[in-house]
């Protein structure tokens, strides 16, 4: 008798144990997280960041209180739904004088890039003979053999090293300054030119020419003229990262926004609208969602001074930390008024751009555009390849190897007849008649427009988060 009433207290415990755990929750489907991305939703931060431009001078560009208090509206937004959020600081040029750095040589003069604004030759310039080392890229003394350099500039390829170990070398060998051949190709620089903060480190007049100006130098020997004289000061900026505590963190997916105006303008459009969006989609999915992988919701600064926060964020990652990356989906302008519907070119069968070969373009970004242009088309609008450029956050993941998506309602570029049948709105204007001036207000977003980009990023995130697998996926990274 005492052993049945034993076991029927361990029966009784244990259905009260299992009535007190709560059922693990299921997870959100990408078409359930786009329909809790709505537009009431996203006008709350932009009603925010609207305030925040009329109290700061309508303005919210990179290096302003505007720009400060954007930053501390969406890392509390994000910590108030239980992110642990990250405001990562970088420092940038900020330009004060443009200058026009010149090379004269043979009484010829050619234009030539400054490689550190903060380092200038004396007024009139800096004159010497130019002498290269035995060996062309010039990374260490011992480059130099015999060539005495003590007293003049040193001519030397882009390859090999950092601009930083050349004008050492050089230095080290007495040269009174360094001038770098190279003509960029279409992925930029050679990797490891120009390493992250090498301004900073640059201590004597290195100017980078192009060839032509080479090739006059190689005609002479008689003392050139360099004169640089563009100034800079060095500013801090801000990005505003958070990731959500669950999924696998060696699988991210990433979402971003430009978070800076351009200046003299609040920026609700360009690029409040992408913020908004992707904003409101952390909100809706929350901290800890039900995933399989990571998500990073990343607002960036300085976009609109060289795409700096993304490129300085994505060179930081070293090669563990872009292993762990899955892929980047970019949002930039997302309500313009006169709207159109881009979807990065990831599959490249609209008009290339000849900056970026088809061969460059990462495996996996064609099912990224899928994906989207999917979502666009149930929506009820047709979307248009967007060619891929070198001018957005996406560039950088790109350049890395990363698959990229992203959507725009377009800016200044004007509808054609042929989009105004397509989408509606008028053939001739802008997409966005106020892009980046001052009238970029709130009122300048197209709440319609919105409505269908806004839940187009929710239900890319919400994808990707759940899988990144199948014929619309991404190759395994690392």
């Amino acid at each position: 008798m005492r052993a049945a009433l034993i076991a029927a207290g361990l029966l009784l415990v244990a259905g009260c144990s299992s009535q007190s755990t709560p059922p693990a929750p299921a997870a959100l489907s990408a078409r359930e997280l786009a329909d809790k991305v709505t537009a009431d939703g996203m006008y709350v931060h932009l009603e925010k960041l609207a305030d925040i431009a009329t109290a700061n001078g309508n303005s919210r560009a990179d290096g302003t209180p505007g720009f400060a208090a954007s930053v501390d509206y969406v890392a509390q937004t994000l910590r108030d739904e239980g992110f642990d959020v990250e405001t990562p600081e970088f420092d940038r040029l900020a330009m004060t004088s443009p200058g026009r750095p010149t090379l004269v040589a043979s009484g010829r003069s050619f234009p030539v890039t400054q490689a550190s604004p903060l380092v200038s030759t004396p007024a009139g310039g800096l004159s010497g003979v130019t002498l290269r080392p035995e060996k062309a890229s010039g990374c260490a003394p011992g480059d130099y053999g015999s060539v005495n350099v003590r007293g003049a500039f040193a001519i030397v390829d882009d390859k090999g090293c950092s601009v930083v170990d050349k004008q050492n070398a050089a230095v080290g060998r007495g040269a009174i300054g360094v001038l770098v051949v190279s003509d960029p190709g279409a992925d930029g620089s050679p990797a490891g030119l120009f390493t992250p903060g090498y301004y900073q480190q640059l201590t004597s007049p290195v100017a980078v020419l192009d060839e032509a100006a080479d090739a006059a130098l190689r005609r002479t020997t008689a003392a050139v003229r360099l004169t640089l004289d563009a100034k800079s000061t060095v500013v801090t900026s801000r990005s505003v990262v958070a990731q959500t505590k669950s999924g696998d963190p060696h699988n991210v997916v990433v979402a971003g926004a430009h978070l800076d105006s351009a200046p003299d303008s609040p920026g609700l459009n360009d690029n409040g609208s992408g913020v908004a969006a992707v904003l409101e989609t952390a909100v809706q999915l929350g901290s800890s969602p039900t995933v399989t992988n990571a998500v990073r919701f990343v607002f960036w600064g300085a976009q609109q001074t060289g795409l700096q926060g993304s490129s300085k964020y994505v060179a930081g990652l070293g090669g563990t930390g872009l292993d762990d990356v899955a892929l980047y989906l970019d949002f930039d302008l997302l309500g313009s008024t006169n709207a159109g519907y881009f979807t990065l070119d990831g599959d490249q069968s609209g008009q290339p751009n000849p900056d970026v070969p088809a061969a460059r373009v990462p495996a996996g970004s064609a099912g990224l555009e899928r994906t989207l242009a999917g979502y666009l088309n149930l929506a009820g609008v047709r979307p248009a390849d967007q060619p891929l450029g070198l001018a957005g956050d996406y560039s950088a993941f790109l350049r890395a190897g990363i698959p990229i998506g992203g959507i725009t309602t377009g800016s200044s570029q004007r509808k054609t007849a042929t989009q105004a049948r397509l989408w509606g709105g008028r053939a001739g204007v802008a997409f966005d008649p106020n892009y980046q001036r001052r009238g970029d207000t709130i009122a300048n977003v197209d709440r319609a427009t919105l409505s269908i980009t806004g839940p187009a990023v929710a239900f890319a995130v919400g994808t990707y988060a759940q899988s990144t697998e199948g014929p619309n996926g991404v190759p395994a990274r690392g």
